[in-house]
């Protein structure tokens, strides 16, 4: 389940302590942030769940900082931790796509989450486009266009409905970036549908579907209780990630606007206020 790391990140071997009851020999390091560390390790379930239920999961540690307070950084920590626990919590009980929590330890500092199989949308749009390159027509489409176009609208209307149904509930993510929304196969499929058949998010085979669940992750700054006034900078962030890392994809925002209508009745209201954030987004990045 990769963060918002680029999707040239390799996992590698941690480079720091472990907390408690972690090691090095169970851990691959996958990314790391400014205030965490991702890894992927293995979950053992409670004696009395059925032994096939243990497989990957994704370890969330946010390490102790020697340039604070060492109350002030435990303070933090606990304060963080729980707050991104009680959202994804929340957000699982109302049927939202996100990684369940596993189990948690704010003393230590970590939280063990569901790991979610398949690649970033980032990554999927990005290889998705570039199979294209080469072939007769138009650049980052082939020959197939219309196909193509078809697959990319889709893509785009699901995660409008997976961001809508995230608002619903008065929740905004707070980072919605292309590489904090996974792409997870479909439960029939063995993994994300490449030439190869390989399910490995590393296959260096072409992604040549966009089928499968979008699923939100990294839920660190995300708030509770939100104004629409959030949900609608939500939207923006979401459109200036799509308009920095995907400029060909950004055409079909309006297929992802009209998925995010049909999944949120307080839709309509948010996307007036979306476009008052525009309009100051433009300011701000004309005068500098």
């Amino acid at each position: 389940m990769p963060s918002s790391a680029s999707p040239s990140s390799q996992p590698t071997a941690p480079t720091h302590a472990l907390p408690t009851p972690f090691d090095s020999a169970s851990c691959t390091l996958i990314t790391q942030g400014a205030e965490a560390f991702l890894y992927r390790t293995s979950f053992l379930p409670h004696p009395s769940t059925p032994s096939s239920s243990a497989g990957n999961c994704a370890l969330k540690h946010r390490p102790s900082k020697p340039y604070r307070h060492a109350v002030l950084d435990k303070r933090l920590t606990r304060a963080r931790i729980l707050a991104e626990a009680r959202v994804l919590v929340r957000c699982r009980r109302e049927g939202v796509p996100v990684p369940a929590v596993l189990g948690l330890d704010w003393e230590e500092g970590w939280v063990a989450l569901e790991w979610v199989e398949g690649v970033t949308v980032r990554r999927g749009v990005d290889e998705f486009v570039n199979e294209g390159r080469g072939e007769e027509g138009e650049e980052g489409l082939g020959d197939r266009k219309k196909e193509r176009e078809a697959t990319l609208r889709d893509l785009m209307i699901r995660i409008g409905r997976a961001v809508g149904r995230l608002h619903a509930i008065d929740v905004v993510h707070g980072d919605l970036t292309t590489s904090n929304l996974m792409l997870r196969p479909p439960s029939s499929s063995s993994g994300v549908v490449r030439q190869s058949g390989s399910t490995s998010p590393d296959a260096s085979v072409p992604i040549t579907t966009l089928a499968g669940d979008i699923v939100l992750i990294d839920f660190g700054l995300a708030a509770q209780n939100a104004l629409d006034e959030d949900k609608a900078v939500d939207l923006y962030v979401l459109e200036r990630a799509f308009g920095s890392t995907h400029p060909y994809a950004e055409r079909f925002l309006d297929s992802m606007l009209a998925g995010y209508g049909d999944s949120y009745k307080g839709a309509r209201v948010v996307l007036r206020r979306l476009e008052d954030v525009r309009m100051r987004g433009r300011k701000k990045s004309m005068l500098g």
